[in-house]
């Protein structure tokens, strides 16, 4: 059974039982762990000591624990609590955001792999949407950065049906299915695409890809978070 000891940000908590909790958490150096912390909501002192009084959403710690390869459950036998993003309590906003960052990590991630850019971009956007004025350019590079780390990086500059540089176009259709951009167009499904986008948009996120977040219109940037 391998001991570990790694930072984490705890995206996900249930409860267990009146002293005991289940939590997902997003570790720098393994990945998403799915966990039980018995005895992390006690309020002895012995229990205050190891867990902190308990494992919060989108907070930040340092994690201690078991692995086991038979078991679903990693064994969280300490957390160490470090950060609070005080932010995500004031600011509803903020508080949306970062649960979405949470849910998206989940999603994206397979459990038990190592993915340290992903917890990065994470802790680096939890810090960030504590600005009103930064929050959509915050949100654009934390979703650029794990679409890039897991592997779905869309492709901008050529065709992906054709195979061939884009022409140039106001305006251009983004088809998830085959990964990127195409002049061609197909049958639209309003939730599944593809979707009519606008050159500005695609502008952007080649912008992106070559890791700029440039300034640009806050209607643009709008744009490109929802697609």
């Amino acid at each position: 059974m391998p001991r570990f000891k790694d930072q984490a940000i705890c995206i996900r908590h249930i409860d267990w039982s009146e002293t005991s909790q289940v939590v997902a958490l997003m570790t720098e150096q393994h990945g998403k762990l799915r966990g039980l912390a018995k005895g992390s909501k006690r309020t002895s002192p012995s229990s205050i000591a190891r867990f902190s009084g308990g494992i919060e959403l989108l907070t930040r710690g340092q994690a201690v624990g078991l692995i086991k390869a038979t078991a679903d459950l990693a064994s969280i036998t300490e957390w160490d609590l470090q950060g609070t993003y005080p932010h995500l309590r004031r600011d509803l906003t903020a508080y949306q955001l970062g649960s979405y960052g949470a849910d998206l990590v989940g999603a994206m991630l397979a459990e038990r792999d190592p993915h340290p850019v992903t917890f990065a971009a994470l802790e680096a956007f939890l810090n960030a949407i504590a600005e009103a004025d930064a929050q959509s350019s915050a949100l654009l590079s934390f979703q650029w950065r794990v679409l890039d780390d897991c592997g779905y990086r869309p492709e901008l500059e050529h065709d992906v049906v054709n195979d061939r540089p884009l022409e140039r176009r106001s305006s251009y259709t983004f088809d998830a299915q085959v990964g990127g951009v195409t002049t061609q167009s197909r049958p639209t499904n309003e939730s599944r695409g593809p979707w009519r986008v606008r050159a500005e948009t695609i502008k952007l996120l080649r912008t992106m890809s070559h890791g700029e977040l440039p300034e640009s219109d806050p209607a643009a940037i709008q744009r490109a978070n929802r697609l």
